[in-house]
C-alpha cells in the first residue's frame, strides 16, 4: 500500500473515531499536513455538519473554507472537545515531534486548549526514540544564530530552513542528530532559550490517541 493510501486510510479511520463527537454544537481543531488533509476532505465528503473548527495554519483554514466550513478563533471558542492532527514522529509514550509543515507554534497551541488531542498517521512515522526526523523550532528571526549557539550545547546541529516563514512572521530551524530519550526535559530546556517561540516536541501536551495505518490495517495506541 502506498503512504498515500494509507494517509487516507488512517483519516478514514479518524473520523469514524470521532464520528459521534462531530455535531452543530462543538467546534473542533484541525492540524496541518497532508495526513490532516486527507481528514478533511473526508469530513467534506461526509456530508456531515460541525459548529466550525480552528485551524492550525493558513493553508489549512484555505482547505476548511473551500469544504463550507466556518473557521473561529481560538479566542472565541475556548476549550474545545477535540483536536485532529497528524505527527513526523510518535513514540511508544505518545511524545510527538511535530513541525515538518512549519506550524508548530499553532498546532502546540490548540492541542492545550483542547481536551482530546487525536493523532493520525502512517506506521513510518513511528520510531522507539524519537529524534530520526529533524526537530524543529520556530524562532524570531533576529535570535537565530543565539538559538543555534545554545541548541550546538544540548547536542544538536541546526540546519536553517531556508525561505521558509512561518504563519507568525518567524523562521524555522531544524535540530539534526538527536536521540531523544527525556522528551519532557528537552522541550522545557529548549523552550527556555530566548528566541524560541517554541519547539515541535509535544511531551508536555502529547497525544491521548494515535492512529496508525500500516499494510495490514488501522492500529490504536492509547495512553497506559
Amino acid at each position: 500500500m502506498s503512504q498515500d493510501a494509507k494517509k487516507r486510510q488512517v483519516a478514514e479511520a479518524a473520523f469514524d473515531r470521532i464520528r459521534d463527537m462531530l455535531d452543530t454544537h462543538t467546534p473542533i481543531g484541525i492540524g496541518t499536513g497532508s495526513t490532516t488533509n486527507h481528514f478533511i476532505d473526508v469530513l467534506g465528503e461526509s456530508g456531515v455538519q460541525i459548529a466550525g473548527a480552528v485551524a492550525s495554519s493558513e493553508a489549512t483554514r484555505e482547505r476548511l473554507e473551500r469544504i463550507g466550513i466556518d473557521v473561529l478563533d481560538l479566542n472565541s471558542t475556548g476549550t474545545l472537545s477535540l483536536y485532529v492532527d497528524g505527527a513526523d514522529e510518535c513514540d511508544p509514550r505518545m511524545n510527538l515531534i511535530k513541525g515538518g509543515g512549519a506550524a508548530l507554534t499553532r498546532e502546540k497551541i490548540i492541542a492545550e486548549a483542547s481536551r482530546f488531542f487525536l493523532c493520525i498517521a502512517d506506521d513510518s512515522k513511528r520510531v522507539d526514540v524519537l529524534g530520526r526526523f529533524p526537530l524543529p523550532l520556530e524562532v524570531i528571526p533576529m535570535a537565530r544564530s543565539l538559538v543555534g549557539r545554545k541548541v550546538v550545547e544540548l547536542g544538536g546541529d541546526p540546519a536553517y530552513r531556508q525561505g521558509v516563514v512561518t504563519d507568525n512572521g518567524n523562521i524555522i530551524l531544524d535540530i539534526h542528530g538527536l536521540s531523544i530519550v527525556d522528551p519532557k526535559g528537552l522541550e522545557t530546556a529548549i523552550n527556555q532559550i530566548p528566541g524560541v517561540v517554541t519547539c515541535g516536541l509535544f511531551a508536555h501536551r502529547a497525544a491521548d490517541t494515535i492512529l496508525l495505518a500500516s499494510d495490514t490495517g488501522v492500529v490504536e495506541l492509547t495512553r497506559d
